[in-house]
């Protein structure tokens, strides 16, 4: 009777898991719901009483209409393509060449940067704040003195005339990749000095953002005295009444989605603050703000800022790591499992560039993960034998010690003692393979190189969850299964092999533990059908070599097979009294 209570209770627990992990994320954490942009205030105060313009239009406006706007500076680089905008000096269309939409052969490319007013806006430009001196603001429009379109050999310089006796300069220059760098330029004409600080604003909205979970960030982003700030999301910047002013000397500040980032970089040796503000409903501007210069009559000041503004490519932000971006590579959010997950995306490139595919760079990691730990397999199965071959002490022992549950434990511990036996050996490969699982699984989740990668068949995205699921008849069907129902081939595979995998294990002496290790595959086959078919492929191939590391194993631990085999028989004629009962 209590052996059937505990066997409900696994079923009704094992059911809570696969209904309540849905149920959870779902909760918790729900999907980014578009707002149609709102009418805004027009300026925010900045960190030191400055004013940052919210840049919002009454209106929504249509992107291609924005884009057709007149005087427009191409942008032609290696991997991005776009275009400036005179009017304020906005970078505020950048698409990446390299990097689609979707998987679908004829999608576009990403669009990182967008015009504002437009529903995703996003957008970049340098500005100074000054008392007492005129200087250009987002509406102003600035002339272009040289170049007329911004490529990696070409850079394009704009000037504006304040009538005061100030000019200001912006020069705009692009590498291979995705860094631009801004020098910005006053020149002082008028008697007198003035006083100016120079300023970088990058402005987005979070409407259509990646969404923010406990294990990945999205949102805001800086690197403060070589420590990488991930505290602050969208929401609490404006729950801090819209302004964040964050301690520390920046290194770099902007915002950043799963794939992608923008961010602003100093000039280095000078003296910098860095914040984030509220600029309009579901609209933000992390700022940039140099300390005051002052500019004597004649003189002319430089100051030389960068603008990233691209995906989040592992080799390249190292890249630019070690040409004095501190902690750039940190951009991407690997977690505590840091010492784990980047050597494995690093093993896992290098397969990629050796097999050519991501999926069998995935299997050749697997092979060596588990090769790796076949010493500790090796132990794991001597334990259980040894386990087997004191069975027998093990049941005179609870025999004699039923009802002395503190004597009992004792022998036992001295049993285990006296015949060399670690009852936790077992467990062990399970608890070195969590790191790696996870480690993987934020891989798979986290770099850029992963994303849209296929496998063979129809596995499209390695990233993304299988997309041949049942209960459609895979695909036939117009309607996507929700979360646990979700089940795909992948899916199925696991549960087989894991299910086939225990049916090599000898069976629990406890019938409670053998009914829970036949349900677990099942439970485990509806919790990994939303994860990416990447890992479902890591965990099927696991199992897989696990089922030929047995065979192998048992072959050097003759009792353990003949148990099995026992076992399997007891088993079957078990099943068949059942049957004729």
């Amino acid at each position: 009777m209590q052996n059937q209570r505990n066997i409900i209770l696994a079923v009704v627990l094992s059911l809570a898991l696969i209904l309540g992990w849905d149920l959870v994320m779902t909760r918790f954490f729900p999907p980014q719901v578009e707002a149609p942009v709102q009418t805004a205030t027009q300026t925010v105060q900045g960190p030191s009483g400055e004013q940052i313009p919210a840049d919002a239009p009454d209106l929504v406006r249509d992107l291609d209409a924005a884009l057709a706007s007149a005087g427009r500076i191409p942008i032609d680089a290696p991997e991005i393509a776009g275009s400036i905008n005179p009017v304020g000096a906005r970078v505020d269309d950048i698409v990446l060449k390299t990097h689609r939409t979707s998987v679908a052969r004829d999608s576009g490319p990403i669009r990182l940067f967008a015009p504002h007013g437009t529903q995703r806006q996003h957008f970049a430009r340098f500005d100074w704040v000054g008392q007492g001196v005129k200087v250009p603001d987002a509406q102003t429009e600035w002339t272009v003195t040289s170049g007329d379109r911004l490529t990696q050999e070409t850079p394009v310089s704009l000037s504006w005339d304040n009538g005061q006796g100030q000019i200001f300069g912006l020069t705009f220059a692009i590498d291979e990749h995705y860094m631009l760098t801004v020098t910005q330029t006053l020149t002082n004409r008028a008697t007198g000095s003035i006083a100016v600080r120079p300023r970088g604003i990058i402005n987005r909205t979070s409407v259509g953002a990646d969404r923010s979970t406990f294990n990945v960030h999205s949102g805001p982003i800086a690197a403060l005295d070589n420590t990488v700030n991930f505290d602050w999301d969208y929401s609490e910047v404006t729950e801090n009444n819209g302004q964040v002013n964050l301690p520390g000397r920046p290194d770099w500040v902007g915002f950043t989605d799963i794939y992608w980032m923008s961010a602003l970089i100093p000039q280095p040796g000078l003296a910098t603050q860095a914040s984030f503000a509220e600029a309009g409903r579901d609209r933000y501007a992390a700022v940039l703000l140099y300390d005051t210069v002052t500019v004597p009559e004649g003189q002319m000041v430089t100051y030389t800022s960068r603008l990233f503004a691209g995906a989040k490519e592992s080799n390249v932000l190292r890249a630019y790591e070690a040409e004095g971006v501190a902690r750039f590579g940190l951009a991407i959010d690997w977690g505590w499992f840091r010492f784990i997950a980047w050597p494995m995306w690093w093993l896992l490139t290098h397969l990629f560039n050796l097999v050519g595919n991501f999926g069998l760079a995935i299997i050749c990691l697997t092979i060596i993960v588990r090769a790796i730990m076949f010493p500790i397999a090796q132990k794991q199965f001597a334990s259980m034998a040894a386990m087997r071959a004191v069975q027998p002490k093990m049941k005179a022992l609870q025999e004699r010690y039923k009802d002395d549950k503190p004597q009992l434990q004792q022998q036992m511990a001295k049993l285990y003692k006296d015949e060399k036996i670690n009852p936790l050996a077992g467990c062990l490969p399970i608890f070195l393979q969590i790191p790696i699982f996870f480690a993987l699984y934020k891989v798979l989740l986290l770099a850029i190189e992963m994303r849209h990668e296929p496998f063979y068949l129809w596995i499209k995205d390695l990233s993304a969850p299988d997309p041949a699921k049942i209960l459609n008849l895979f695909g036939l069907l117009p309607f996507d299964p929700p979360g646990f129902l979700g089940i795909g081939v992948l899916a199925v595979i696991l549960g087989l092999t894991m299910w086939l995998q225990f049916k090599l294990n000898p069976a629990a002496i406890d019938p409670v533990q053998q009914q829970i290790f036949m349900i677990m595959p099942w439970v485990l086959m509806f919790v990994m059908a939303p994860f990416a078919a990447g890992l479902l492929l890591y965990w099927i191939t696991s199992n897989i070599l696990t089922l030929g590391q047995q065979k192998y194993l048992y072959s050097k631990h003759p009792q353990l097979k003949a148990q099995a085999e026992k076992d399997a028989a007891d088993r079957e004629r078990a099943a068949t009294r059942d049957k004729k009962a």
